[in-house]
């Protein structure tokens, strides 16, 4: 049998880095490996209360070479000399600020241990007052509207609102940051060896959907623009870039000493990077019509459409579209909600509070590990029209549709009979209408939806979440075998810059892992939710009128 072809798809999420190694020729995965974050894990940096999390580079670099040369380990011996690809896909908005060499900061003994030296991770929602200002100017009429490629609304999740609240309330930093970079730019330079600010091939899926970057306009938004936002802001453009590439461009070749730290060759090809939900659509074989769902910690919904022809249709209240951002000369659109698991990580740890004071520390472990288990084992025999508890899925804010970070959850019906279990599966049913909420707003304007796929750790190990996402749906949802889909879509692009397939759609073909399983929607459950999406939707209209 011929040695296989390889390639590398790297994978940062929230908690871990996950490495895969893959044969372009099928697909299979030969090696894999997970990193979690050691820093990140020890909750550092991080104010929840203050809704600022910050990830340290520190974590991001440990967590590329040991999660690497795992997986090369795990693969047959002939594996190493075969790879001729690395693809990296991250968070987003993550963005970092940069000295004049490109170094992070934070990788200076003087910002060691500042948080706002660090990455802003896209959870990070202490830019909420500077997102307000950025929509205020750009619907004044005074100026063109920025937005309106991003759905009319900008986000605190966002590269301006982040970088531009550091900048206000950090001088040190902001005298010392050069220029900024996002997380999917910063680590195929790191990789290459050219970390020069002007020199960063930066991500078009980065630029168009997170820092208001179209080419309509020549790129980012004019200095005028921007001065007239903050004074801070002026001249900076410059020291950020103009041009965009999507991710089957090559940023370069492994530099000597990452490939000696990984063990592998100079002329590997090293990718321009991406955001993770959109690699994963790729990896879980997203095409026109076909609605992506990345579940996880939050939700990122991805759709493909032909690039118009005459005037693009502009689709409000989404989280942009952008040309090659998803696939390479197709329109992305995306969407998502800015918690999805971690509703359900929040209602076990509040549960779980009292054994925090009580209990050891492997205890706390086991039962953080069984307790939503045992929650939906008795939600799932809590039939939909039993439970009158009605929740919003807004604790994390809403990004989709129409992002507004200052929202709040809510939970309304309890009453003394309330219990654990059925205020789990409100909770549940909130997540799934806040998914629905996305269908909506995408169908209502006229896009087409013609089926659902999902991956992710809530779409692959949550078969009671599934099912009720598919019921409020209304749609059939096909669960993508792939454990790991995000490094796989990853891994296709890599194929493609080292021109192992000719297009991403070849790639796909040859190196899609397929479906699992398919979640069909019970025609029962189904009509009973329709009317308790409606007091869904009535619920939040109040909370989100009256404020609170």
């Amino acid at each position: 049998m011929n040695s296989p072809t390889c390639v590398i798809g790297v994978d940062y999420g929230t908690d871990s880095v996950r490495s895969v190694v893959v044969d372009t020729r099928t697909g299979e995965t030969m090696g894999s490996a997970v990193h979690e974050y050691s820093r990140w894990k020890a909750e550092l940096f991080c104010d929840p209360a203050k809704n600022r999390f910050r990830q340290h580079p520190l974590d991001y670099i440990e967590g590329l070479e040991r999660s690497v040369t795992r997986a090369l380990s795990r693969c047959p011996a002939n594996v190493r000399k075969s790879v001729r690809g690395i693809a990296v896909d991250t968070t987003g908005s993550t963005p970092i600020a940069v000295d004049r060499s490109g170094a992070p900061l934070s990788l200076l003994p003087e910002f060691a241990f500042d948080p706002d030296a660090m990455f802003v991770l896209w959870k990070d929602h202490t830019g909420i007052t500077e997102a307000a200002e950025i929509n205020d100017l750009a619907h004044s009429g005074g100026v063109p509207d920025y937005t309106k490629y991003c759905g009319g609304v900008y986000s605190s999740e966002w590269f301006w609102s982040k970088i531009l609240h550091i900048m206000r309330t950090n001088r040190r930093v902001a005298k010392a940051a050069y220029s900024w970079v996002e997380h999917c730019d910063w680590l195929p330079a790191l990789l290459i060896g050219n970390t020069d600010p002007p020199g960063i091939k930066r991500s078009r899926c980065a630029a168009g959907h997170k820092a208001l970057w179209h080419a309509s306009w020549g790129g980012l938004p004019p200095d005028a623009f921007l001065r007239r936002l903050d004074k801070r802001l002026a001249g900076l453009r410059p020291r950020l870039y103009a041009d965009t590439f999507t991710s089957n461009i090559p940023a370069g070749t492994l530099c000597a000493e990452w490939a000696r730290r990984l063990g592998l060759d100079t002329q590997v090809v090293v990718n321009v990077g991406a955001f993770d939900a959109h690699m994963g659509a790729v990896g879980g074989q997203i095409g026109p019509g076909i609605l992506s769902k990345v579940m996880g910690t939050s939700t990122c919904d991805m759709l493909v459409a032909p690039l118009p022809r005459g005037k693009e249709k502009l689709i409000r209240g989404i989280c942009g579209q952008v040309d090659g951002s998803i696939i390479p000369g197709m329109l992305g659109l995306e969407a998502g909600q800015s918690a999805f698991g971690d509703i359900y990580a929040w209602f076990r740890n509040l549960l779980l509070w009292p054994a925090g004071e009580f209990a050891s520390e492997k205890q706390k472990a086991e039962w953080s590990h069984a307790v939503l288990d045992r929650l939906a084992r008795h939600a799932a025999k809590i039939g939909p029209a039993q439970n009158r508890i009605i929740a919003l899925d807004w604790m994390n804010g809403r990004r989709t549709p129409f992002a507004n970070q200052e929202l709040a959850g809510a939970i309304a019906g309890i009453n003394l009979g309330s219990d654990a279990p059925a205020v789990y599966r409100a909770l549940v049913e909130a997540t799934a209408f806040g998914a629905k909420k996305i269908v909506d707003c995408f169908t209502s304007q006229g896009v087409e939806i013609k089926g659902v796929i999902a991956l992710g750790g809530i779409a692959k190990k949550s078969p009671f979440v599934m099912q009720v996402v598919a019921d409020v749906l209304g749609m059939p949802i096909r669960i993508a075998r792939s454990d790991q889909a995000c490094a796989l879509g990853a891994a296709m692009f890599a194929a493609v810059a080292a021109k192992i397939h000719r297009t991403v759609g070849v790639a796909q073909k040859a190196m899609g892992n397929g479906f699992e399983k398919t979640y069909i929607p019970d025609p029962c459950n189904a009509k009973i939710y329709k009317p308790v999406y409606k007091k869904y939707c009535d619920f939040g209209m109040m909370i989100e009128k009256a404020g609170l």
